[in-house]
C-alpha cells in the first residue's frame, strides 16, 4: 500500500505505475481516493470546528445557568444555547458518518492500488516477459533419459501417491524411505546453511489472523493462495514469510536493532487455483510442502542491497548441492500488487531441457510496514517506516525434483554431494531398490 500523502501530491505518477502494471481498471480508483480522501478531511476539519465551539458554548451555559437562577430572563439564552449545542451533536453524527463512509472507500481502493515498482523493473504485461539475469553452473543433458520425478522416487519406494490420494485427495503425498530422509536433510542443510549467513533461527505459528494476512499480501494472492479455518478468524499461512512479517505487526523497532535477519521453517498451506499443465503434476505445485525461509526487516536506505544478497544466498546453495541455476528477473505485470521488485531463482531441470522456479525473492518496500503498522524509532526520536523482504531458501518437495534429476546417474543411482552428506549419516550414494 503506497502513502496517500504520495497519491495525492503525485496522482500521474500513482496513475501511470498501474499502467505499467497492465492494471488499467484500476485508474478511476486514483481520482476516487482524491475525493473521498478530501471528503474526509473537510469533514474531520469541520467536526473539529463544531468540537471546539461546542466546548466553548458548553462553559458559557454553566456560567448562564448560575445566574439565571439569580436572575430568571437569562433562562431564554440558557435554553438557546442548549439548543445550539443540541444541533451541533447532529451534525457531528452527520460528520462522523461521512468520514467513516469516506475512509472505508479510500482504504479499500488504497488496499487495490498497487506500490511503486522500481525503476529498474522490465515492464511487460505477464511472465513471458521477464528477463533472464545470470545462469550459474553449466546445464547438462546426460547421454540417458532422466524419468520423471515421481519414476526416479518411486524406484527408491520413496513416495505413494495413491494412498495420499484417498486420505486426501490430489494434491498430497507421503514420502519415504530415503527420499523422504533427503527431504528432511535438504530442510536442514538449508537452515543450517542460513544460521551460519547470521541469520536468527525461528518456528513461527502455521496460523494466523486475517489482520496479518491482509497486511502481508494482495487481496487477489489472498484469494488465490489462503485456506480460511471455518468459525475461526485463522488462516494457514502460505508461507512463513506471513507469519515471520506479522510479528512485528504494530511494533516500534528501534533503529539500532536493524537490520532484523530471520529464517523460519514451517509447512506451507496453498490452494493452487487452477490448471498448471501436464509438468506440474506430481510434487511440482502441490496443496502442502515445506519450506525454509528467510525474511528481512531494515532501513529503507539499505533494502536494495538486502534484497541482492537474498537471492544471492539461494543461489549459493543450490550450487552447493550441484544444481545449475539462473535468476530470472519478474516484470511489471509478473509483480504481486505490494512489491517493488522481484526475482526468481529457477533451477535446470535436465529431463524438461528447461529451468523451473524454485524461489521467489522479493523486495517489499514499505508497503507491508504501512499496512501492519511497523515503525523505526531513528536515532533522532523519529519515527519511519521499515522495509520488508523476504527470500525461498528452499522449498520442498519442489527441491527435490531439481536434486534428483540433476544428481541421478545412468544406474539409476543418487550422488549425494559433500555439504549433504553429514546430514545423511555420511551416505555418499543412494541405490534404488528396484
Amino acid at each position: 500500500m503506497i502513502d496517500i500523502k504520495f497519491l495525492r501530491e503525485n496522482p500521474e505518477i500513482v496513475k501511470e505505475n498501474i499502467r505499467k502494471k497492465f492494471q488499467d481498471a484500476k485508474l478511476p480508483m486514483v481520482d476516487e481516493v482524491i475525493e473521498y480522501d478530501e471528503k474526509s478531511r473537510k469533514a474531520q476539519q469541520e467536526a473539529d470546528q463544531l468540537r471546539a465551539e461546542r466546548k466553548k458554548l458548553s462553559k458559557q451555559i454553566g456560567a448562564l445557568m448560575g445566574q439565571a437562577k439569580k436572575d430568571p430572563s437569562k433562562q431564554a439564552e440558557v435554553d438557546a444555547i442548549k439548543a445550539q449545542v443540541n444541533g451541533m451533536a447532529d451534525r457531528l453524527t452527520e460528520l462522523d458518518a461521512i468520514k467513516k463512509e469516506a475512509d472505508e472507500i479510500v482504504l479499500k481502493d488504497m488496499m487495490l492500488i498497487p506500490n511503486i515498482i522500481d525503476p529498474s523493473v522490465p515492464i511487460g504485461p505477464d511472465d513471458s516477459c521477464n528477463v533472464e539475469l545470470t545462469k550459474y553452473g553449466e546445464p547438462v543433458v546426460p547421454p540417458y533419459e532422466i524419468p520423471y520425478h515421481t519414476q526416479i522416487m518411486e524406484s527408491f519406494d520413496g513416495i505413494d501417491l495413491d494412498s495420499a490420494g484417498r486420505v486426501a485427495g490430489n494434491g498430497f503425498y507421503y514420502l519415504m524411505g530415503d527420499i523422504a530422509r533427503l527431504h528432511s536433510a535438504v530442510l536442514s542443510y538449508a537452515r543450517d546453511f542460513m544460521i551460519g549467513k547470521g541469520f536468527n533461527y525461528h518456528i513461527p505459528p502455521f496460523m494466523i489472523r486475517s489482520a496479518v494476512v491482509t497486511g502481508v499480501m494482495s487481496f487477489a494472492e489472498m484469494d488465490a493462495m489462503m485456506y480460511k479455518i471455518e468459525g475461526e478468524d485463522l488462516y494457514l499461512i502460505g508461507t512463513s514469510e506471513h507469519s515471520m512479517i506479522g510479528k512485528f505487526i504494530d511494533q516500534i523497532i528501534p533503529e539500532e536493532s536493524l537490520p532484523q535477519t530471520l529464517t523460519s521453517y514451517s509447512p506451507c498451506f496453498r490452494k493452487e487455483k487452477g490448471a498448471h499443465g501436464i509438468e506440474e503434476r506430481g510434487v511440482y505445485r502441490i496443496h502442502q510442502f515445506e519450506k525454509q525461509e528467510m525474511i528481512v526487516v531494515c532501513k529503507p536506505e539499505d533494502s536494495m542491497a538486502w534484497y541482492d544478497k537474498l537471492w544471492s544466498y539461494t543461489v549459493e546453495l543450490f550450487r552447493s548441492l550441484d544444481i545449475p541455476v539462473r535468476t530470472l528477473e519478474c516484470c511489471s505485470g509478473d509483480l504481486a500488487d505490494l512489491k517493488v521488485k522481484s526475482c526468481d531463482v529457477e533451477a535446470w531441470s535436465p529431463r524438461q531441457k528447461k529451468y523451473f522456479e524454485v524461489g521467489s525473492c522479493s523486495n517489499l518496500g514499505d508497503a507491508q510496514a504501512r499496512r501492519l503498522k511497523i515503525r523505526v524509532s531513528g536515532a533522532d526520536g523519529k519515527k519511519y517506516l521499515a522495509h520488508t523482504l523476504n527470500n525461498t531458501v528452499v522449498a520442498s518437495p519442489r527441491m527435490l525434483i531439481a536434486f534428483l534429476e540433476n544428481n541421478l546417474q545412468e544406474d539409476g543411482s543418487v550422488l549425494i554431494p559433500k555439504a549433504l552428506q553429514p546430514y545423511m549419516g555420511g551416505t555418499e550414494v543412494l541405490i534404488p531398490k528396484h
